[in-house]
């Protein structure tokens, strides 16, 4: 509501509880195989995970008259509002047909008194308040009690409609231009590509290049011929999790692994003691390191300045390179383009989590172009990719100034302050 509480004329103030009846689902046991796979339309909260939609019919999972009537689901009519209570808490769908949810629901059967997509989107704005409501040591969750006294600011049933219309006529335009920033998005990951693809074609340090040849002085290297060591980390109980400390030596981790960046903000730490007993795997800043694991992109890096002395997980690829050989700059740039991806990609194993090994690494061809080219060439990508970099921030900036405008438009919307009054 508006900051001196003030409704328009003919709004009132009600409860969730006032405005429909408050259901919470259930979950028959997923150990009996005849209350799973029927007819019944069943919703859990990862069925909404990255849902764009507004309403929802069914889920992965289906369960049985069987598991409905041996568990504390209850079936829902087309139109209820599903909110998801916990794990996480905030997800917000409209039922398309006739379902039932787990437990991590309270949803809403709306009464006469409400427009079930008015309630739709104040349930959307409501988050933030469910969230401070909740309670729970593994995870929040909402009790009923809590989520049923949440207070909804209730305009006659044609001002809800106008109400929906205008959010709905807005948050278009906002989409629209989600989309087009999207596609820019789309459009820098191509052009960075190509930036990589011209660089070890020879395109910025020869005038004449002959399609699919190396210009001339240029070889394909195995990169095992190109550095002083390849090598992963300690493996299974050499390096555990309980190992890890408040401070000391720090540990290389996949999650500092990004996209031509280390990410700092993920540390772990094990003590002196433990380091002598692993100090093999010792990496050091202008180390590169890789990530065994490809799915979207390779993740590869260099190591900051900051870590002198560290150590590398497994899965964790050290690259030490031949600095009288290879730019390390040159190498991290072409290990991350979409040539060498191709390749690694036809060769990892594992279903649930693709990688390669130390050997795959090592065989990988290099197009090496002479030392004073290879360090032009960084700096023609570094050039151009800088300009990427500024894009695509600002192409970030806009994305979350859309998403507070879509907060700000719903903040109006239950303030009584989106559309002209009557």
């Amino acid at each position: 509501m508006s900051d001196n509480n003030i409704l328009p004329v003919g709004w009132e103030v009600a409860t969730l509880a006032d405005v429909g009846e408050i259901i919470s689902g259930g979950t028959p046991s997923t150990t009996v195989s005849e209350y799973w796979n029927g007819d019944i339309n069943w919703i859990s909260p990862v069925d909404l995970s990255g849902y764009a939609g507004k309403s929802i019919a069914k889920g992965k999972k289906s369960i049985t008259v069987l598991g409905l009537q041996k568990s504390s689901a209850k079936l829902m009519p087309k139109g209820s509002v599903l909110f998801s209570s916990r794990a996480p808490i905030g997800y917000v769908a409209i039922a398309a047909d006739e379902l039932c949810t787990n437990q991590g629901f309270k949803s809403i059967i709306p009464g006469k008194s409400i427009f079930n997509e008015y309630l739709y989107y104040f349930l959307k704005f409501a988050k933030k308040q469910a969230e401070d409501l909740a309670s729970g040591t593994t995870f929040k969750e909402i009790s009923l009690k809590n989520f049923a006294k949440i207070q909804i600011p209730l305009p006659p049933l044609a001002e809800q409609h106008r109400i929906v219309a205008k959010i709905e006529e807005l948050f278009s335009n906002l989409d629209k231009g989600i989309e087009r920033l999207k596609a820019a998005q789309q459009q820098l990951k191509i052009y960075r590509q190509s930036v990589l693809k011209w660089a070890f074609e020879g395109k910025y340090t020869n005038k004449n290049i002959s399609e699919a040849k190396l210009p001339k002085g240029w070889q394909k290297i195995a990169l095992n011929l190109l550095v002083e060591k390849i090598s992963d980390g300690p493996f299974g109980s050499n390096l555990k999790t309980s190992d890890y400390v408040e401070d000391g030596i720090r540990v290389i981790r996949l999650e500092n692994i990004g996209e031509l960046h280390f990410k700092d903000e993920y540390r772990s730490y094990i003590t002196k003691e433990k380091y002598e007993a692993i100090k093999k795997h010792t990496v050091r800043s202008e180390d590169i390191i890789f990530s065994s694991f490809i799915s979207e992109c390779i993740r590869v890096t260099i190591l900051p300045e900051n870590i002198k002395i560290a150590i590398n997980k497994a899965d964790c690829f050290l690259i030490r390179v031949r600095e009288e050989i290879i730019d390390r700059h040159y190498l991290v740039y072409y290990l991350s383009s979409r040539e060498m991806y191709n390749k690694f990609i036809n060769e990892v194993h594992g279903a649930t989590r693709p990688r390669i090994n130390t050997t795959q690494l090592k065989s990988a061809v290099i197009p090496i172009a002479p030392l004073e080219q290879q360090k032009i060439i960084v700096a023609e990508i570094d050039r151009r990719l800088s300009v990427c970099e500024m894009l695509e921030k600002s192409i970030n900036s806009q994305l979350q100034q859309i998403e507070a405008l879509r907060q700000s438009i719903l903040k109006k919307a239950f303030e009584g302050n989106l559309t002209p009054k009557e």
